[in-house]
């Protein structure tokens, strides 16, 4: 029989056996966490690509294989970017050079099947013709592919001769006719193919490749929009507008066709709108009193203009004029000719001054990380597991007391999704963000196989989360996130940035319950006066003026952030659906088309459809005062925005923030061979 002190030690041995073993169960139980978290959202990528259809056909496509509904309106909402593209001289050149002869015959048949497909019908009708100008010819033995069930799209056809099978799994889900479209979600970006398509018969089929589409829809909209200005330059009273005005004014115009004999404008009508001739002839006539005839007083042509003094108030018009031929004509009219002379330009400065008065823990931290290296940090465990790599909670080994998200992305994933220029743009717009709503990005590493990015750690909660658990909110939350929203977004317009993928996945609340925009690959900076024509952003959540590539700015974040109201407060979206094609079909009829659900007030339904104008230039936000419209709007009376700004107004939910796990089962961060730095661009 062993000593008192024998047993006591004994004991003690007992119990930190017990207790390394209690760690390690810890270490065990979250490893097991992190890793059942990442199977279910590979399952529900998986339940996703399982249910996303690029149905060919127009209308059939609704009609089969649609078993996963229910599954994917739960998944979550995947942010779509495709590769990075310019318009260059090589590429302008390989598209003219692809120009192929068609028959009447086929043109007529593909110019048909456009117009039956609830996507391209809704292109202009120069752009339809630009794109089957470079359509080629392929024929199709019978019992080969068209397309194969899990490869990536990149191609629409048109099928003139023969017949085409559509299978899921091995079943067949319906038949192609000729005179029908189907692959046309490939045009967009880079979709996995759910269905395969082979030949029943020897077939004969037109291709469009996406290269080929986005550059005929870019090179078209550049073009329209030079004209326009240039047009709008040569009238002698606008030469003295700024070019951003000038611009905005090509925006609002509209293209209005007349035929041979029609009136533009009759004498004696009243009128408030300005033409100017984009094409054709006009005749001028004049009938004076006691007189039957008309007297022809002159002839206009291409870049002259008509009806100018209805801008300034003179309501009647003193002459005819009538359309000698066909003619197509820019016009405006006075109220929104005042809207823009009145000033577009809003001044950013104090909304910006006002978003800078009150500090945040982020700004704290500026001198504590100024000299950390990547081997500073510990890994407490796990966020989140995303399409390139994952997000860690970390904290400083020399002060545990501030926590911090270290988002890990491997090189390989995002080079062969050619994401690079998305990324780098990403980290440069974020690093100069220093707004109270937007997740702050404090430094950026790199290592021979990934690149880190060292933000705040919001550890109030993921919104969408709360949003689902919730189903909808009140409208004094709704109101209060989507003002959180509105502050980010003017800081960001301010300068000149649109991020494109507002939705509630790319909101996080902090530990006081203040919402935040995270980090986004759709950022970019759009000079004034500019466009950009990346296919970008969430189904659902696009802006029509992306969805058709006819170039977009900052008022593409207005769109979205209706759609965000309106998910706010009814717990669904306007545009939804499984079907991405529908979804994007139904973005461009409109929110016009929607019925609203009772639990959306009024002033909120009017909120939303004046972000959601189909026009982007019209959107609330997008006129002469910009962000400081939405803040007016009777939705948001009486709330508190000097309160918002200076972070006393108290926010819906005070989030209970617990503990993060104790740090002795920290990870760590291995250096390579290769020297970390704070430089992405030669990765």
């Amino acid at each position: 029989m062993g000593t008192l002190r024998d047993l006591q030690y004994a004991l003690q041995l007992k119990i930190e056996e017990l207790r390394q073993r209690d760690t390690l169960i810890d270490e065990l139980e979250l490893e097991l966490d992190t890793k059942d978290e990442l199977i279910r959202r590979l399952q529900e990528e998986l339940d996703r690509h399982r249910a996303t259809v690029s149905l060919p056909g127009p209308s059939a496509s609704g009609a089969a294989c649609s078993a996963h509904v229910e599954d994917t309106q739960r998944a979550k909402r995947k942010t779509i970017i495709s590769e990075h593209f310019t318009l260059d001289p090589v590429t302008l050149a390989m598209v003219s050079q692809r120009s192929c002869d068609k028959s009447q015959e086929s043109q007529r048949l593909i110019q048909a099947a456009f117009l039956k497909n609830d996507l391209l019908r809704n292109l202009d009708e120069g752009e339809i013709r630009a794109i089957m100008a470079c359509m080629y010819s392929t024929n199709v033995n019978q019992g080969c592919y068209v397309i194969q069930e899990g490869t990536n799209g990149a191609q629409a056809y048109v099928l003139e001769e023969g017949r085409l099978d559509v299978t899921k799994d091995g079943l067949k889900c319906l038949t192609i006719e000729p005179e029908e479209m189907f692959g046309e979600l490939g045009l967009l970006y880079s979709c996995t193919h759910t269905h395969s398509v082979s030949a029943q018969t020897d077939s004969k089929l037109w291709v469009i490749d996406r290269k080929s589409y986005q550059t005929v829809l870019m090179q078209s909209g550049l073009n329209s929009l030079s004209h326009s200005m240039e047009l709008l330059s040569s009238v002698p009273f606008l030469q003295s507008l700024p070019e951003d005005v000038i611009v905005k004014m090509s925006d609002l115009m509209e293209e209005t066709h007349y035929a041979e004999g029609d009136y533009i404008i009759r004498q004696g009508a009243t009128g408030d709108t300005f033409y100017i001739i984009s094409k054709g002839q006009v005749r001028v006539t004049e009938k004076k009193s006691g007189h039957e005839e008309q007297t022809v007083l002159s002839r206009l042509s291409e870049r002259q203009w008509f009806g100018e003094k209805a801008l300034w108030g003179e309501d009647v018009r003193t002459m005819n004029v009538i359309a000698a031929g066909e003619v197509k004509c820019l016009v405006i009219g006075r109220e929104t000719f005042k809207d823009i002379i009145g000033g577009l330009v809003f001044d950013c400065s104090q909304r910006v001054q006002q978003s800078h008065e009150f500090k945040t823990e982020s700004d704290k931290d500026t001198d504590l990380l100024s000299s950390s290296t990547l081997s500073d940090f510990q890994i407490i465990c796990t966020l989140a597991v995303g399409e390139f790599g994952h997000v860690d909670l970390v904290q400083l080994k020399s002060n545990t007391s501030r926590f911090f998200a270290m988002r890990v992305l491997k090189k390989k994933l995002i080079l062969s999704n050619s994401q690079r220029e998305h990324i780098l743009r990403e980290g440069r717009i974020l690093m100069e963000a220093h707004c109270p709503f937007i997740v702050r990005l404090h430094k950026t590493f790199r290592d021979s196989e990934c690149l880190y990015s060292l933000t705040e750690a919001c550890l109030g909660g993921d919104f969408c989360c709360q949003l689902k658990d919730k189903g909808y909110l009140d409208e004094c939350s709704a109101r209060f996130y989507t003002a959180c929203v509105v502050e980010a977004l003017t800081f960001l317009h301010c300068r000149g940035v649109v991020y494109r993928d507002v939705k509630p996945e790319n909101v996080v609340l902090d530990e006081r319950g203040y919402a935040k925009l995270t980090s986004s690959r759709c950022l970019k900076k759009v000079e004034v006066g500019k466009k950009t024509w990346t296919f970008c952003g969430t189904p659902g959540y696009m802006a029509p003026e992306i969805i058709l590539n006819k170039g977009h700015s900052i008022s593409a974040d207005f769109w979205s952030l209706g759609v965000f109201v309106f998910e706010l407060l009814s717990g669904g979206l306007p545009f939804g659906g499984s079907d991405p094609m529908k979804i994007l079909t139904a973005t461009i009829r409109g929110i016009d088309q929607i019925d609203f659900p009772k639990a959306i007030s009024k002033s909120a339904s009017s909120l939303i459809k004046k972000l959601c104008r189909s026009n982007p230039s019209e959107r609330l936000g997008s006129q002469r005062n910009g962000a400081k419209d939405i803040q007016r709007h009777k939705w948001f009376e009486g709330f508190n925005w000097d309160g918002l700004r200076k972070g006393t107004l108290n926010p819906p939910v005070i989030p209970r923030v617990k503990h993060p796990l104790d740090s002795s089962a920290c990870g760590h961060y291995t250096e390579g061979s290769g020297e970390l730095c704070t430089d992405w661009d030669d990765f």
